[in-house]
């Protein structure tokens, strides 16, 4: 029999309209069905399920971006992708999933805002340490909002076009005007660090005031996300050219305990002795915790378990925690 974390994540796939992941839920119970001596079900189960594979309709590839593809000026500069992820996909701190839902709601009503003379907010400064769902979060807010993800290779820009990179600044703000989407800044800190400092040159810090005039007059309808590791490294006049600065952290117990239930839904975790695990998390970021549950499962799947034992859980936290 399907166990609650299995049936709980079969609701939730069907409602997020995650057709893989319910079938994925749905082979592990057909998988713990045959283990267990109840052959017919199993049966039954794999039927239904190569059924839906077998006449599931296609899936429509969303339109292509003109504007990055190969022989335009922005070609290998911007790269484009039409995310699924939604907010609902990722495990946040209550303050942080407040303000995300609240730039969506403003960005979905913002016809009604723009008539009182109140523009909704756009631009979105993400700072916490690595592996924290900043980039995830730029690709939850363009799937929310049915908008292609955008990102601009920061260091491919400064790299390959030293003299020219604010001309190419320039190209990527007019294209926010023309192609509706979520633009990610990703490794902000790369041009948005302080403008004096010992090792600066001059190049860095005529991009950084281009940037700083181009988000300052960009008056588009798309969504400018800049995300950063490195707080301490920005320049003071950054933070008030965004409309709100978003920051993140390292979960803490109650949100790795959410983590863990998310990404072993498919599996018995009943077992699990939360008490003993949850210090195993502390100093672990959401995606180590992520890889984490992920080889754990590849090792209850090697081992044809349908169960996830502590031992294997804490074994491959305490990995992520000393790797080298």
């Amino acid at each position: 029999m399907a166990t609650a974390e299995q049936l709980k994540a079969l609701v939730r796939s069907y409602t997020e309209g995650d057709n893989d992941r319910f079938l994925a839920v749905a082979m592990q119970i057909a998988a713990h069905a045959a283990r267990t001596g109840k052959e017919k079900l199993a049966q039954e189960l794999q039927a239904l399920v190569d059924g839906a594979k077998k006449h599931r309709p296609l899936e429509v590839r969303p339109r292509s971006v003109p504007f990055v593809r190969t022989g335009s000026d922005l070609a290998g500069l911007v790269t484009a992708t039409f995310p699924k992820t939604r907010l609902a996909d990722m495990v946040l701190a209550p303050v942080t999933r407040s303000r995300l839902d609240r730039v969506v709601l403003e960005y979905r009503e913002a016809d009604r805002l723009l008539a009182h003379g109140l523009p909704p907010r756009r631009k979105l400064l993400l700072i916490g340490p690595p592996g924290s769902g900043k980039t995830m979060t730029a690709s939850a807010l363009a799937g929310e909002l049915s908008l292609p993800l955008l990102a601009v290779q920061l260091h491919a820009l400064i790299s390959r076009f030293m003299g020219e990179t604010a001309a190419k600044l320039h190209l990527v703000f007019d294209a926010m005007s023309r192609t509706r989407g979520v633009y990610l800044f990703d490794e902000f800190d790369a041009i948005g660090g302080r403008r004096v400092t010992a090792n600066d040159v001059g190049e860095i810090r005529r991009i950084l005031n281009s940037f700083l005039q181009f988000l300052e007059r960009d008056g588009s309808d798309s969504i400018i996300i800049a995300a950063t590791n490195l707080v301490e490294t920005l320049d003071d006049a950054l933070f008030r050219r965004f409309d709100d600065v978003v920051r993140y952290g390292l979960p803490s117990e109650e949100l790795a305990k959410s983590l863990i239930r998310n990404h072993l839904a498919a599996f018995d975790i009943a077992e699990l002795a939360w008490e003993s695990l949850l210090p195993a998390t502390h100093g672990l970021s959401h995606a180590e915790i992520t890889r984490a549950c992920a080889d754990a499962a590849k090792d209850a799947v090697l081992a044809e378990l349908s169960t996830i034992t502590t031992e294997s859980l804490a074994a491959s936290l305490a990995q992520r925690l000393h790797r080298e």
